[in-house]
């Protein structure tokens, strides 16, 4: 996979794509990640990519030439096209069904944005996918991007150490996880349950699958009742 990733800030992604998972996965030619800073096509000396909103308001408004002429010299650095994703606060929520819906792409297209927002030509112009990563606000999208890729790129072959990892993981099945333990048996007189010692693997796999629908009524029933939606 190839994530090209259209930014103000390139640094920030420095210590993120360096690290654990990502880090590997680089290295093992699993996925290449490439920055590319907007800030280098603009059009004037300033280095200008915002300026006030038309009809007036508060903040400022990003530019739409800079963002597209750095998207054009982006999407040429490929033959593949590429699913273009702006991170906004509009878009559709991020989950982990979309996280397995990207990993499928062969390449993926991050803009990120700052300051007020958006000029609405950037969205409708370059055929851009909004996602959000939830209801609140951030001071822009490059940690919603650096969140969505770490997502993805643990859900493709090779990236993790066991392939079976990322199966169990919260929400895969749209359940949380099941509690976990390793050594030592017995901590602080809080025991490992009886159950995890046995030796039987189709109990061990019931006792799971139980407390797995017990935590998700307990802490997150939403995801009970949006899998009966379905």
């Amino acid at each position: 996979m190839r994530i090209d990733i259209l930014t103000l800030f390139p640094e920030m992604f420095e210590s993120p794509l360096s690290c654990s998972i990502l880090k590997r996965a680089r290295q093992k030619g699993i996925v290449e990640i490439a920055l590319a800073n907007i800030r280098n096509f603009a059009s004037d000396n300033y280095r200008k990519v915002d300026d006030k909103p038309y009809g007036g308001g508060p903040g400022m408004v990003m530019m739409p030439g800079p963002v597209f002429d750095c998207f054009e010299h982006v999407e040429k650095l490929s033959p593949e096209k590429g699913r273009v994703i702006l991170l906004s606060p509009q878009g559709q929520k991020f989950d982990q069904a979309k996280a397995l819906e990207f990993s499928a792409e062969n390449r993926l297209i991050f803009i990120a944005g700052k300051y007020e927002g958006f000029d609405e030509r950037i969205r409708t112009g370059l055929a851009a996918e909004q996602i959000s990563i939830g209801d609140y606000v951030i001071s822009g999208g490059e940690l919603a991007a650096m969140v969505i890729i770490d997502a993805v790129v643990r859900l493709l072959a090779g990236a993790l150490g066991d392939e079976d990892s990322s199966k169990d993981d919260s929400f895969s099945a749209g359940l949380l996880e099941y509690p976990q333990y390793t050594r030592p048996e017995v901590f602080r007189g809080m025991k490992v349950p009886d159950i995890l010692l046995s030796g039987d693997h189709g109990k061990i796999a019931q006792w799971r699958r139980e407390q797995a629908l017990e935590r998700t009524k307990k802490w997150r029933p939403d995801l009970l009742n949006d899998n009966k939606k379905e």
